[in-house]
């Protein structure tokens, strides 16, 4: 601008500050056979409401099935939005990555924050969803334990090779399943992208006439749980100890001892308490490594992670210099800040919570020169409470006095 009448002259300049907005984790991911069997198959749709689902992949006479009854429970929690994948009749849930076809459908969708396939128990089925959220690191597969096993046992064998039964999903078992309804029931691979629930729910079957109850896997109810949490509380606090709204009972009352040996293989349990009903009675990954144990804290670095990375976006291709550094440093710091104020990060001061550093020491001329901008955060997460201790003994009571002279 040329400056040539005598005057004032405004002039508006950018600030470089870019508040980092947090994503969302709210949506979910299902895949499986539709009623509607021929529906949109291997064509992600996304569905705002349980109508939206009737719509796209039922008709008049369709009967229920594991993708139908998740995303009907995923919905009665309160949740908002989901994407739905339609195997069809003959789809896998690993599908073909060069076809895009099942759950490689979704690899162009970001928005997702967990992936389920209602049903599918075999070892390839764990292995493909795992590999997924491994790959994109910005969601967390929830995966469904088998529908019946004769020992909990069972669930904390590591499958050998040859010994995975496929399982499809042609229709939703009723009770009384007998053994051509069970699967091979193994412990699912090792990872910190994923969780398994156990056991199977007993519902009201919303496609049957009159008052017919069928037994249906838990990944459509528990992610309804988690967005059901996130709203409510936050994705840093473990989505457990929340009732299951519309279970009526369960595949197998789990017992205490059941979870003894259930828990500590990372195989979350669902109780039934006599004063307080069905609820989600575990918030563990399927990692061994400690850092990673408790499914909040995946989440909580899932969040953290797309979030900062969606909000700094704009540092691309800037000059690699101080203002630069200091610019997204200040960004970053002023995103954490606000999560530990929601008691995401544990700390007394945000120096206790979490750190930043963007400066010459992490960016010295050889790493500028090979075009890298390097910020270091760390963060102290919220864990849960998973184990409350009381510890109580008797006491004499009264009060010490002590005599005046």
């Amino acid at each position: 601008m040329g400056y040539e009448v005598p005057g004032i002259y405004i002039e508006e300049q950018s600030t470089g500050t870019k508040p980092i907005e947090g994503v969302s984790t709210t949506t979910a991911a299902f895949l499986g056979l539709a009623p509607k069997a021929d529906a949109y198959v291997n064509e992600p749709k996304a569905c705002n409401s349980w109508s939206d689902f009737v719509r796209l992949f039922m008709d008049k006479d369709s009967k229920g099935t594991h993708l139908a009854y998740a995303v009907y429970g995923y919905f009665s929690h309160g949740a908002r939005r989901c994407y739905v994948v339609n195997l069809g009749k003959d789809g896998t849930v690993a599908g073909d990555a060069r076809k895009g076809t099942g759950v490689n459908a979704l690899e162009a969708f970001d928005e997702p924050s967990m992936i389920a396939a209602p049903g599918f128990t075999s070892l390839a089925d764990y292995r493909a969803l795992i590999d997924h959220a491994e790959k994109m690191k910005d969601r967390v597969a929830i995966l469904d334990g088998p529908p019946s096993v004769e020992d909990v046992k069972e669930l904390t064998e590591v499958a050998t090779a040859g010994g995975d039964a496929a399982t499809g999903d042609p229709a939703a078992p009723a009770r009384g399943r007998g053994a051509a309804g069970r699967s091979s029931a193994k412990k699912p691979p090792e990872s910190k992208y994923a969780a398994c629930y156990y056991p199977w729910l007993t519902v009201r079957d919303p496609f049957a006439q009159g008052n017919v109850n069928v037994d249906v896997p838990p990944s459509g109810h528990i992610a309804g749980v988690y967005a059901m949490n996130d709203v409510q509380r936050g994705v840093h606090k473990a989505p457990a100890n929340y009732p299951v709204r519309g279970a009526l009972g369960l595949s197998r009352r789990v017992t205490p001892s059941d979870q003894e040996v259930l828990n500590p293989a990372g195989i979350n349990c669902i109780r039934f308490f006599s004063d307080s009903g069905i609820r989600v009675w575990g918030a563990r990954t399927l990692a061994s490594d400690p850092e990673w144990r408790y499914v909040n804290v995946r989440r909580l670095f899932n969040f953290i992670e797309e979030s900062i990375s969606k909000g700094t976006r704009w540092v691309v291709f800037e000059p690699n210099d101080q203002i630069t550094r200091n610019s997204i440093a200040r960004d970053c710091r002023a995103f954490l800040k606000l999560q530990w104020i929601a008691g995401a990060l544990v700390g007394a001061t945000p120096e206790q919570a979490f750190f930043v550093k963007c400066d010459a020491e992490n960016n010295p001329p050889e790493v500028v020169d090979a075009g890298r901008l390097v910020i270091d955060i760390g963060i102290a997460p919220s864990k849960p409470a998973e184990f409350v201790i009381f510890r109580i003994g008797q006491w004499a009571g009264g009060s010490e006095t002590q005599a005046s002279e």
